[in-house]
């Protein structure tokens, strides 16, 4: 073409990855303990290598794998060191909290360190914790400090990893796209209970694994404290890519002035990420007209204070959650003639 003064460059647009909000963590210990370590879960080789079959981090690992294609593409394992100079669960969290992973599956099921995890995640207000039980007592113990970010899996037999086998069947989907409930899990067996027995299990804050109209599924989709998954899972996922956005913004921009289009910069921004979450199917859509918004104050409505230092905190935003039906009464009449 020779020389030019013009140039047209098509570039595919990618939205912002999900960083890790369908990847889970295996948390194990031992004597000596060992590293995070990312694993590709295409197959267990990787796992087994560092890893026995028998171990509990492994168990945990092939309930995951087991889901087929629905399985996370890569999980995560650690084991917190438990001999010598131990780390409580605390430390072990914090050593990996910074890490890329979303979903947290305990390999114990000791009381004590559930109630850690579990208020660890809560004072965070970031994340979830799955576990399992089929101790009642323990699972209404559990129950009493209402945890948000915990989900607990109730089924006679725990020894399979029922919370992990859940993950791997729901965690990985685009965030938003479906509800927890009705989920059928692989390698899993239901248990046959009536409408009041598992009534008593929703009561006590658990989820189970049962039969309905032929197939076997999930029962709920709860945390302890009567949150949806979905709607934490969704809430996390639009904090966490609006703080990413506005961050890139900052990094990408020579200058983003406080001025009034500087502010405007950072408010096109957020709606950006609020549109992926309707288009992803966590925000609802009324009349055709997606329910969510911003305000953010002009330069001129900002205390000079906050000017002098370069910091704005005039930015609001709002949603409404499209939520999900998990059951349905419908109503029929027989007529006589028509």
């Amino acid at each position: 073409m020779g020389l030019k003064d013009v140039n047209v460059i098509i570039d595919v647009e990618r939205p912002t990855p999900i960083l890790g909000f369908g990847k889970p963590l295996i948390l194990g210990s031992s004597a000596s303990g060992k590293p995070y370590k990312t694993y590709n879960l295409s197959s267990m080789e990787g796992v087994a290598a560092d890893y026995p079959i028998t171990s509990e981090e492994y168990k945990a690992a092939a309930a995951l794998y087991a889901q087929g294609d629905y399985a996370p593409e890569y999980i995560a394992i650690m084991q917190r060191k438990t001999g010598t100079e131990p780390q409580t669960i605390m430390e072990a969290l914090e050593q990996v909290w910074g890490e890329d992973w979303y979903f947290l599956i305990s390999t114990s099921t000791d009381p004590i360190d559930r109630d850690e995890i579990a208020t660890y995640f809560d004072l965070r207000d970031y994340r979830m914790f799955f576990t399992r039980s089929n101790d009642v007592d323990e699972i209404k113990e559990f129950k009493r400090s209402g945890y948000k970010r915990s989900v607990m899996f109730e089924l006679p037999d725990v020894s399979k990893y029922p919370d992990a086998a859940w993950i791997g069947r729901a965690g990985s989907a685009p965030v938003g796209s479906l509800t927890w409930k009705g989920k059928t899990l692989a390698g899993i067996n239901p248990i046959d209970i009536n409408g009041t027995e598992l009534y008593e299990i929703h009561e006590r804050g658990a989820n189970t694994y049962v039969t309905k109209a032929g197939d076997n599924v999930t029962s709920e989709g709860k945390t302890v404290s009567g949150e949806y998954i979905d709607e934490i899972h969704s809430d996390d996922y639009i904090k966490y890519n609006i703080e990413f956005a506005v961050q890139k913004l900052f990094n990408r921009s020579e200058k983003v002035p406080f001025t009034d289009q500087g502010i405007s910069q950072i408010e096109a921004v957020v709606r950006t990420v609020l549109q992926r979450a309707t288009n992803q199917g966590m925000i609802n859509i009324e009349n055709g007209i997606p329910q969510y918004g911003t305000s953010f104050k002009r330069r001129s409505e900002i205390d000079p204070s906050e000017i002098a230092s370069r910091t704005y905190n005039g930015g609001e935003f709002w949603y409404v959650r499209s939520g999900a039906i998990h059951e349905s009464t419908i109503r029929g009449h027989v007529r006589i003639s028509v």
